[in-house]
């Protein structure tokens, strides 16, 4: 006997209930800071352009798009590991340009609250999005699963992160 209840897990051995709340926390979050952008798009252009981003009109728009987008995909279990991937993104691109130099405590603005977010984003790229989601009623729950779809979200996220960063940051401590 496994100790486990009758009917308590999938057949892929994830709770149904537990993908189900972590895409709750992940895609709630997302769409919480998305919303925070939007709605007050000149002073998030102000904030990006004051920690170093060129374009901040730009940067101000596409943030509230992509957390907005990415946060509902995760929320309805859709897309599940681009979704993970555009969250662990831009978990990246907020480590590297505003949190990392402030050690990690999220009390001092530090990093630990972003890479939490990003970490959760990759694991439920790896274990699924579950039983109730948009995913699994369209079958694409079984095309990229496992660590193929947790290394696959990784890449795709951080690949983003560090382009976009490339392209458009600057470190206002560096001088550049």
């Amino acid at each position: 006997m496994s100790g486990v209840l009758p009917g308590s897990k999938t057949t892929s051995g994830v709770g149904s209930i537990a993908p189900l709340l972590l895409r709750g926390a992940i895609g709630g979050t997302l769409i919480a800071h998305g919303v925070k952008h939007a709605r007050s798009l000149s002073g998030t252009a102000g904030w990006f352009g004051s920690i170093g981003f060129r374009q901040p009109r730009i940067q101000a728009v596409s943030s509230a798009v992509v957390e907005v987008g990415a946060g509902g995909a995760i929320v309805l279990g859709a897309a599940t590991p681009a979704a993970a991937a555009a969250g662990i993104g831009t978990m990246a691109v907020a480590a590297r340009s505003v949190h990392v130099r402030n050690g990690f405590f999220i009390t001092a603005e530090g990093w630990e609250y972003v890479t939490n977010l990003a970490v959760a984003s990759a694991v439920l790229a790896g274990t699924g999005p579950g039983r109730w989601s948009v995913d699994r009623a369209l079958g694409w729950d079984r095309r990229l699963t496992g660590d193929r779809a947790l290394v696959t979200s990784l890449a795709l996220g951080l690949g983003a992160a560090t382009a976009q960063l490339a392209a458009f940051y600057r470190d206002p401590d560096s001088g550049d």
